[in-house]
């Protein structure tokens, strides 16, 4: 069974935001003052849920959409705007720039069905065209 995806102009649009998203993260973060090493170091991190998938498909899909969803950035700006802004709301900034730029690649929140099955179709060696 093939997972339902989004097509054609609302694909390109999600795309589109996710452009915007990873630029506002950038842009954000260059607003907090920390280190560009750390924006470096954390981009990709959200991307170590990936070892969800050791356990099946299903609990991978949960554990990468966990990571991959704008929820958590949002949660760390909250905190961030009532404990210590510089630091909360930089980790949200690059959070938040790195599901942006999945978006705008095209990857999207996974199936259980596949881990290549995602929102916004067929991701990695099983896409065909953009």
């Amino acid at each position: 069974m093939t997972a339902p995806a989004v097509a054609g102009a609302p694909r390109l649009l999600l795309r589109l935001e996710g452009l915007a998203l990873f630029g506002l993260g950038t842009g954000a973060y260059a607003q907090t003052g920390l280190s560009w090493w750390l924006y470096a170091v954390l981009f990709f991190s959200p991307d170590l849920s990936f070892a969800g998938y050791v356990a099946g498909p299903r609990p991978g899909a949960a554990i990468y959409n966990a990571a991959h969803t704008i929820l958590g950035p949002a949660v760390l700006l909250g905190t961030g705007l009532v404990l210590d802004p510089p630091l909360f709301l930089g980790l949200a900034a690059i959070w938040a720039a790195h599901i942006g730029f999945d978006r705008m690649l095209g990857y999207g929140l996974k199936y259980a069905t596949s881990f290549s099955d995602t929102h916004l179709g067929p991701s990695g060696r099983n896409r065909t065209g953009t």
